[in-house]
Parts: structure tokens; sequence; C-alpha cells
């Protein structure tokens, strides 16, 4: 059965790395000692191990050690083995390149499905979903493919933000976007606000936090659902 915590962001502002999730993370992860990082995504450009080293600072809070899967000789039976797992955000293209280099898709998508916990944000929250067509990164290398891992029926965009009205920025919003991605492709997608994450439990995927998300679906107005709606209506 799958148990996965798909976050908006990492970090809310004023908060520090995960701080804002840390107890909801700890009942998450309860029957976890130890917890898989895959770094790939590297914000910033920073390195594998810094990335590592800043993810093992959060999770020794809640009594959690991380190992990087980029210290494993054979990262797939690394994901095979696995207690839990955690995809960190970063640049999308960059992840979806090295999960396909590493042919670490299908073996993902077979222990999540079989019910390893696995906690996304941001990057590691957007593969969640049918494609990567929803992320707001830079191309700044190609995949072999935009599909994802599909653990979720519709797609989804992180770090949503609404439009500010009262800004003089005349580029596209976000819901701009959103909508020439439908020009193209009809799968529904979520506009996951910062502070709010989905929580799926076998088929239920209910949305949590404090915050509104807003649904796009195919030829029909976005509108807004309210925390604890159940989404896996959406196809």
């Amino acid at each position: 059965m799958k148990n996965i915590f798909i976050a908006s962001t990492s970090t809310i502002h004023g908060s520090g790395y995960l701080d804002y999730i840390l107890d909801d993370l700890k009942v998450f992860f309860k029957d976890a000692e130890t917890i898989l990082f895959i770094p790939f995504a590297r914000p910033s450009g920073i390195s594998h191990d810094h990335y590592t080293e800043k993810v093992s600072n959060a999770f020794s809070k809640i009594n959690i050690k991380t190992h990087g899967i980029h210290t494993f000789e054979n990262p797939i039976e690394a994901v095979k083995n696995a207690e839990a797992i955690f995809v960190g955000g970063g640049n999308t293209f960059v992840l979806t390149y090295q999960l396909y280099k590493n042919n670490l898709i299908d073996i993902l998508k077979k222990v999540i499905k079989n019910g390893t916990p696995y906690l996304g944000t941001s990057a590691g929250s957007n593969i969640c979903g049918l494609t990567i067509k929803t992320t707001n990164d830079m191309p700044i290398i190609y995949p072999p493919s935009f599909s994802a891992l599909a653990l979720v029926p519709f797609n989804i965009n992180p770090h949503y933000m609404d439009p500010d009205l009262n800004s003089k920025h005349m580029g596209e919003t976000r819901e701009t976007r959103i909508h020439e991605f439908h020009n193209f492709n009809t799968p529904p997608v979520i506009g996951l606000r910062e502070g709010s994450w989905l929580k799926v439990e076998g088929h239920s995927i209910i949305l949590k936090g404090s915050l509104t998300a807003r649904v796009f679906e195919y030829n029909k107005a976005p509108y807004e659902v309210k925390p604890e709606t159940e989404l896996n209506y959406l196809k």
C-alpha cells in the first residue's frame, strides 16, 4: 500500500529546513531508523555530500539516520533495501536525468507502490506526478523522458504562487503557464502552495496543511480545495 508524503517545499519563510513538518514526519517515519536520501536535484548546484549533510542534520532531530544514495556501489539495491526514501528539491530536470541514468525509475515505482514510505519536497514532489511538465525549473539538462513516477494520477506544481495584483511584473503567472500546459496536455494539475502537502495512503490522496490548493482540470475553470479534501477523484 502506498505511503507517500508530497510536500510543496522543504522550507517555509522563517523556519529551518523541514522544521515545519518534522512533527508529522516523526509519525510518518515511525517505523524507520534510517532513510535513503536521493540528492540528485542539487539545489544551487551543491554537492551530493553537502546536500546529504543538510538533510542528515534535519532528520537527526527525530532520531533517523540518513544515507545518501550516491555513497552506495549499487543504487538499485539501495532502493530495494531502504526502510524509507526521501527525494529533495532542486532542479527537476537534473533529478529526472539522474534517475533515468541510474535506472532508478522502475525500482522506485515498485518499492513505493509496495509500501516503502516516501517523502518528496519540491522537485522530489514534482516527480510523483505523471510527468515533470509542470515543474517551475529551467531545462538545464535533457532527461530521456518527461515521464515521472506516476504515484498520483495527476501532475503537481510545487511552490504554486497566486498572481500578485499589486505587482508591475508583466510576465506570465503560474496560472497562465498551467493553462498553456493544458493546450497540449489533458491531465489535471494540483497547484500546491508552500506549507501544504499531499498525504497518500493506498488510493487515498488528502490535502494537508492550513492552506487551500488550486486545482486545474482540462477544459474547466480552476478552483480551490480546502485542507482535508480527498483528491483521488482527479484523473
